[in-house]
């Protein structure tokens, strides 16, 4: 029999490897930024065109390598970090596999220049499919700089399944969110098609924050700090009525190390127990730094996934230190039951704290453990005289507080029995706690959620224009500004043309920031910015929890954040016309979501609640 088992050629393993290590542009993107920051650079430039499908390059001020060691960085397994077994758990930096180059250098053309301090010319290196072009001296300042051309060339395959721009950019940005976010006391800049997209100084970790991920969160930013002997927390949560319905605002990062952790994410979900909705996520950022030995991060091929040694230490520690910093914020409410805050405004009267003879206290003269009466200054007793005054343009008080009256309750039985409602026109259809819309039918009577109706009907006429492109618009006489996160307004180019068919009209008004021009006509007029920026945020929910196309998405999106909501008080000519729009609708019944819209109670079922 021969034999059938061969050795691959080096070109083909690297391939294979590309294959886990380089997913898409933003894993190049991630790779070579982890790259500078190991070579100690503390100014990064990253370069895209074409969200990274034509070109990645990333220039930094780092150590630079020697001729030999650039050439040798191409090899798979070459690495500078591990000689022993034992080195893989006294890791602190990034690439250390030696992986990241061979398999990127296998699936483009890649070009890297070099230059190490010691060094008076430069290296560079002209790589093709794991292919060795050119190697030459240049000319070039400390650093590296590293180009990677046309990413799947020679796998054509492999970048057809690539995305579209905007979504592909979108990872490429929470890629160098997440490094730029690690290390703030380095300066990263962002170039997309030749515009610069950021340009972050070396600042502190808030300062950071608020530039990348915008002013908005530059008031909800809580300090958390924690320090034992071997973990330590730091950084920052949010406070909790900045929590979303969306996740993708929180950051775990283990030794500067970016990872994903549903256990310690059920840590800070659970540490904010009661004070947020149970399907809503705060913001947090992080930074959880103990010994390399305590972690395994060899786990996952995009070192995203670690194992902790202890993990039920780390949950208990991490849920202590947020409900600690949500309380010494005063993010809780607190009572203090020495004061009296109505009885002071209404009397006058200085708190205890400041009034030294306002003590309540035993008397410790009779030794009887009775209690001294609370002494008052002569001015206070002036106001506390006075206490009636307070109740002087209450006219019925004047004349009857002192008097001493029997109440009278009559019976029930001596009443109409007539439904007393607002709607004297039609007292058959009526609303009832500003939550259902009551009206009676031939068979009985239907009891109408106006919240879900609502929603229905707003779906089926947004889902109509989406599909016509005929959405009607309402010009804003006063054009609001929005500051978008960078993740936000790249989603936001991602669908203009559908926003344009529901009837958004916007115009780019610098970095990360749209003008709103015009809404739908649905929309309340004084809500055109909470309403956008609530569509952009139920429609990323909608996105990863139902996986649904663009379309039906945006149509349920906007429905449900411009539909009146409960305690919302209706006249009659409105619940008509929510009752006739409802019942023409394709799907009457329910909301998209599936939630019931209305409930009917034939005459049947009524008399079997008074068996």
């Amino acid at each position: 029999m021969p034999d059938i088992i061969k050795l691959l050629p080096d070109a083909i393993a690297n391939q294979i490897a590309a294959g886990e290590v380089v997913q898409r542009p933003a894993s190049v993107v991630k790779e070579l930024l982890e790259n500078s920051i190991d070579s100690g650079a503390k100014l990064i430039q990253l370069i895209i065109k074409d969200a990274g499908k034509t070109l990645v390059q990333v220039v930094d001020d780092g150590k630079g390598m020697s001729p030999a060691d650039a050439r040798m960085s191409f090899e798979r397994h070459a690495t500078s970090k591990i000689t022993k077994a034992e080195d893989l758990f006294a890791l602190y930096s990034y690439g250390f596999r030696g992986e990241a180059l061979a398999s990127i250098a296998a699936v483009a053309q890649v070009e890297l220049k070099t230059r190490a301090d010691a060094d008076e010319v430069g290296t560079c290196i002209c790589i093709e499919g794991s292919e060795i072009l050119s190697v030459e001296s240049c000319s070039l300042k400390k650093g590296t700089s590293i180009q990677v051309k046309n990413l799947f060339f020679n796998i054509p395959a492999r970048r057809n399944f690539l995305k579209s721009n905007q979504v592909e950019l979108k990872h490429i940005l929470d890629e160098f969110t997440r490094v730029a976010l690690a290390y703030p006391e380095i300066a990263f800049s962002f170039y997309q098609n030749d515009i610069q997209t950021f340009n972050l100084q070396a600042k502190s970790l808030s300062e950071r924050i608020v530039d990348l991920l915008g002013n908005a969160y530059r008031e909800q930013l809580i300090i958390c700090e924690e320090q034992t002997d071997n973990l330590t927390v730091r950084g920052f949560i949010g406070k909790p009525n900045s929590a979303k319905k969306t996740r993708g605002d929180q950051f775990f990062f283990v030794n500067r190390r970016f990872i994903k952790s549903g256990y310690l994410h059920h840590a800070v979900i659970n540490a904010y127990e009661g004070l947020i909705p149970a399907d809503t996520h705060p913001f947090y950022l992080l930074m959880l730094d103990l010994p390399p030995e305590m972690i395994d991060v060899n786990v996952h091929p995009t070192k995203t996934e670690i194992k902790f040694e202890d993990e039920r230490t780390v949950y208990g520690i991490l849920a202590a230190s947020i409900r600690r910093s949500i309380s010494k914020h005063h993010v809780t409410p607190s009572l203090d039951f020495e004061v009296d805050i109505n009885i002071e405004r209404m009397m006058g009267f200085q708190s205890a704290a400041n009034t030294s003879t306002n003590e309540y206290r035993p008397s410790s003269g009779n030794g009887n453990g009775s209690y001294r009466p609370q002494q008052f200054s002569g001015d206070q007793k002036e106001r506390g005289a006075n206490w009636e005054s307070l109740y002087d343009n209450i006219p019925a008080y004047k004349e009857e507080a002192r008097q001493t009256e029997s109440l009278v309750f009559s019976s029930a039985a001596n009443h109409d029995r007539t439904i007393n409602t607002t709607n004297t026109e039609n007292p058959s259809t009526f609303q009832l706690h500003n939550q259902y819309i009551i009206t009676q039918v031939k068979s009985g009577l239907v009891m109408i959620d106006q919240q879900a109706a609502h929603e229905r009907i707003l779906y089926e006429r947004f889902i109509k224009n989406l599909r016509n492109k005929n959405g009607a618009s309402q010009q804003s006489l006063f054009p609001q500004q929005l500051e978008l996160t960078p993740a936000d307004f790249t989603l936001m180019l991602s669908i203009e043309q559908e926003l344009n068919a529901l009837g958004f009209m916007f115009s780019v008004f610098g970095t990360h920031t749209i003008q709103l021009n015009g809404t739908p006509s649905e929309v309340t007029e004084g809500q055109e910015k909470e309403i956008f920026e609530g569509l952009l945020e139920q429609f990323k929910h909608f996105k990863s929890e139902l996986k649904l196309d663009t379309t039906e998405t945006l149509a349920r999106s906007l429905a449900k954040r411009s539909c009146m909501k409960i305690g919302h008080p209706l006249a009659l000519p409105e619940m008509n016309a929510i009752i006739g729009q409802l019942f023409s609708c394709e799907n009457s019944r329910y909301t998209p979501s599936g939630k019931a819209t209305m409930v009917l109670l034939d005459l049947d079922k009524v008399s079997q609640l008074f068996l």
